[in-house]
């Protein structure tokens, strides 16, 4: 055990050491917020990466691989149709810029629905980013102890410390080249836990996989077209996949939005199948610590070392759009001072959590339902709709976050059964209340 512990602080500290080595350092504002290098910015394959594992993030791994663990293929599956998030923001975001001639959401948001939709919509963003710090850290301290142990603790202080200082170093250009390095280590570490499961020492087989799970709503369909429904207002409160829309030109940021829809999902899906090797074999508990375990320690380090590069890209992409969030889209100061005091007070404000009970969080986290309210404002953006319709939707899609979170939707109106039924019917309901609200106002102005 102590082996194990020390190849793992090792892990941590080596390849938090070498990508802030790596970074470039940001020399103004427009290397720092929009990841501007030598007067380019990031091409298509760039951008992808970028895309990618910054959303492949600790805990959504762990999500996939328990899902196939719970559901067979069928919960893999399920997980990656959230990556139709961006396909859906790619389009729309193309569209806002091309037609629309916006610079960045909030633009988009200042002009259409005035200063007080913004800061509803920071607001909401804040909160999410917020929530990724110590969501993704306690991931990590999960693997060096049990919560409340020196270990847990220290290792999450230590990780969100490497990844602060390497970040704050180049912004936007650190995270976006630190994404493709981390990308590239993923692709590599995948390919090589594929090939422990399926390679000639064990007898697992890809048609084996295929035919794991039963496609029915009790066994992940449910949670399938839930994830599709929240694809349309996902992404947009999420500001790590909405400030890489703006920082390349229209046609590049397009194709990478859409190649990384399809490279997540198929992502998320393999990754999936580490729950179902688990499945097949009787393994129970929490799927890719469990499956480590049984394939040995260089396997568990493997498994651990993409969870950190995973975090890792999560983290420090959380700490650059906080940061662009406060100096440049709240106009609280465009300058490298401030985008760096904003990220060590994100780090420090997000880490806060870990060292209380972080269940009790689960009530004002804003959850994918929670923003379903933005489906309308940026599916029918250019329709034009009185300032009111903002706030109609946004409210709307909040209370019915709020009937998921304390369990009080009532039972008649859900129609399928099983786990993830409540999510399904909720969002379902929900965004059609939402989509009411909001042209409601309009069609009272005729």
């Amino acid at each position: 055990m102590n082996d194990m512990l020390f190849w793992q602080w090792a892990l941590i500290v080596v390849s938090s050491l070498i990508l802030f080595f790596l970074s470039p350092f940001a020399k103004n504002t427009n290397q720092f917020f929009n990841a501007v290098q030598k007067r380019k910015a990031p091409n298509t394959l760039v951008l992808m990466g970028s895309l990618v594992i910054s959303w492949i993030f600790a805990k959504s791994i762990t999500n996939a691989a328990n899902l196939g663990l719970d559901y067979g293929f069928v919960g893999g599956v399920a997980y990656a149709a959230y990556y139709v998030s961006f396909a859906v923001a790619g389009i729309v975001i193309y569209r806002m810029r091309v037609y629309g001639n916006y610079s960045s959401i909030h633009h988009f948001l200042t002009s259409k629905f005035g200063k007080m939709a913004v800061m509803v919509f920071s607001v909401l963003i804040a909160i999410r980013l917020f929530n990724e710090v110590w969501s993704n850290t306690m991931v990590i301290g999960s693997y060096f102890g049990e919560v409340g142990t020196s270990t847990y603790y220290w290792s999450i202080l230590v990780f969100t410390l490497l990844t602060l200082a390497y970040v704050i170093k180049g912004g936007m250009s650190s995270s976006i080249f630190t994404d493709v390095v981390q990308m590239v280590l993923f692709s590599i570490l995948l390919i090589v836990i594929l090939y422990t499961i399926y390679g000639p020492k064990t007898d697992f087989t890809v048609k084996e996989t295929l035919n794991s799970g039963v496609w029915s709503f009790e066994m992940g369909l449910n949670l399938l077209f839930a994830a599709l429904i929240q694809s349309f207002s996902y992404p947009f409160h999420d500001p790590v996949l909405t400030d890489r829309g703006f920082i390349s030109t229209p046609k590049v940021t397009l194709r990478s939005f859409l190649w990384a829809s399809l490279v997540g999902a198929v992502c998320i899906v393999l990754f999936s199948t580490i729950g179902v090797y688990a499945q097949s074999r009787g393994i129970v508990g929490q799927a890719a610590v469990e499956v480590g375990k049984a394939f040995g320690i260089i396997t568990l380090l493997i498994i651990n070392f993409i969870m950190i590069t995973s975090a890792a890209s999560t983290l420090d992409s959380t700490f650059s759009s906080f940061s662009k969030l406060i100096a440049v889209d709240l106009n609280l100061g465009n300058t490298l001072s401030i985008g760096r005091w904003s990220m060590v007070f994100i780090a420090v404000l997000g880490t806060i959590p870990v060292f209380l009970d972080a269940e009790i969080l689960s009530a004002t986290t804003i959850s994918g339902t929670m923003v379903i309210g933005l489906t309308p404002i940026f599916i029918f953006w250019k329709g034009k709709v009185p300032k009111i319709s903002f706030h109609l939707s946004v409210i709307c899609g909040l209370i019915f976050g709020l009937f998921l979170v304390f369990n009080r939707f009532p039972e008649q109106f859900i129609f399928t059964t099983g786990k993830y039924a409540d999510l399904l019917w909720i969002n379902v309901w929900g965004i059609l209340c939402c989509t009411l609200l909001y042209f409601i106002p309009k069609w009272l102005k005729k």
